[in-house]
């Protein structure tokens, strides 16, 4: 009896003890499978590229296919080298945000840690409307006139006349560039021939034997500003423009195609070969707003060489900074006039292999700053132009501002400058602009 006794006494005691101990207050990590979690992520951030056919080396359109490359996964997205986003988001929100947050990076490593499981289907979620990437129709595609070998090295830069293909009054609304040798392939620009600037055009392609014509710096024309239509270099995979605006092209003009090609530099590639690039638009009858693509550096830089890169040093840094309302119509060959405001809309940084990072802002005439556009990490292979979400208005007595850091201090290194071939530097801002 007393054993009995001592035995409920033993129960009731333990019982009480463990009515008096605290849960637990860490929750238990919720199971992370494919198709519950981790394939609509995949889908929303990176089904634009990986898909069968797309730009990315594979597709992540299946189970399957996700399972085979995890380790990969798991690795790029830690380092965040994908998805590619190179814009810091505390400097502005843009259009298509590619980027990862902490949370959805921890999601990812968690899939791949519990062995990658798939779950089950009839678990997934409505699938997200996925990142866009690249034009959303093709309307007309350029392509040159015939293959091209380079004949310079290792940077040869050379213009080929493009026929356009509209007999009337169009803008384009969007650009995308295809190059047909990407190992070679350092830049391409598309320029606008206005019908009074064909014919200087010509003249300078009549004048060398072969496909096309040399021209550094831009299209070689005299006669008046060359606009751009579009421009591409790696790591972009072309846009539409922002809604209701597009670049006038009127009938009789011309698109000059400049392509720099770089064969021999370390930094890029040069693979060597012959090339046959083309370029895609978009192109819609009317817009609402006429738009200009703004490049954007300081002249002293390109005219006499004052963006001094010295051997040896790990951070050196040049900016420029101008009103371009002041000179609008200067800037823009007439299509838009002096002193009013201008709207920015879409914006984009250019330099090369010894790029550390840059910023493109608006500094107001009250002394305040916005950010346009913020680079803190220059990767050569991905670069881009972002859409503001918001866009910004520049008005009289603002000054945009461009500035690159560059590291020169690596074993055997030579002064650099501004220059047209890789292993030069530029420092250029772009900026898509309305009136």
């Amino acid at each position: 009896m007393r054993r009995m006794l001592g035995a409920s006494a033993l129960l009731m005691s333990a019982a009480l003890v463990a009515c008096d101990k605290e849960p637990d207050p860490t929750p238990k990590p919720v199971p992370v499978t494919w198709h519950a979690n981790v394939g609509p992520l995949v889908e929303q951030k990176c089904g634009g590229c990986h898909v069968e056919g797309g730009i990315a080396p594979f597709a992540l359109e299946s189970y399957a296919q996700a399972h085979a490359q995890r380790d990969a996964i798991k690795g790029s997205v830690l380092s965040r080298h994908m998805p590619p986003w190179m814009p810091s988001n505390e400097c502005a929100q843009y259009v298509e945000d590619r980027s990862l947050t902490e949370e959805q990076v921890s999601l990812l490593t968690r899939w791949v840690d519990a062995g990658a499981p798939e779950g089950n289907p009839s678990e997934a979620p409505p699938v997200p409307r996925p990142i866009t990437v690249g034009l959303s129709r093709v309307d007309a595609t350029l392509k040159m006139p015939t293959a091209y070998l380079p004949r310079k090295n290792p940077d040869d830069y050379r213009c080929f006349i493009l026929d356009w293909p509209y007999a009337d009054l169009r803008y384009v609304t969007g650009f995308r560039a295809n190059p047909g040798n990407p190992g070679i392939v350092h830049h391409v620009i598309a320029f606008l021939a206005e019908p009074q600037q064909v014919a200087a055009a010509q003249a300078l392609d009549d004048q060398e034997p072969g496909p096309g014509y040399t021209c550094f710096g831009g299209a070689g024309l005299n006669s008046g500003r060359t606009a751009w239509l579009g421009s591409w270099a790696p790591g972009n995979p072309g846009s539409n423009y922002p809604e209701g605006t597009g670049l006038r092209v009127s009938p009789g003009s011309k698109v000059i195609l400049q392509v720099h090609y770089n064969t021999g530099h370390s930094g890029h590639g040069g693979t060597g070969g012959s090339d046959e690039t083309s370029v895609s638009f978009k192109v819609d009858s009317t817009v609402d707003k006429v738009a200009f693509v703004q490049p954007w550096a300081d002249p002293a830089w390109i005219r006499s060489g004052m963006m001094k890169i010295p051997a040896g040093q790990a951070d050196v840094a040049h900016g420029f900074a101008f009103d371009p309302t002041s000179a609008a119509a200067q800037l823009t060959g007439g299509v838009f006039q002096d002193g009013k405001p201008l709207t920015v809309h879409n914006v984009a940084l250019h330099m090369h292999t010894l790029g550390t990072k840059a910023k493109l802002e608006i500094q107001r005439r009250s002394g305040a700053r916005e950010c346009l556009l913020d680079i803190p990490r220059w990767d050569f292979h991905w670069q881009g132009s972002y859409t503001l979400r918001q866009p910004k208005v520049v008005n009289p007595g603002d000054s945009i501002r461009v500035e690159c850091h560059w590291n020169n201090s690596a074993p055997g290194a030579v002064d650099v400058n501004w220059g047209e071939g890789t292993g030069d530097e530029m420092c250029l801002g772009l900026y898509y602009m309305t009136q």
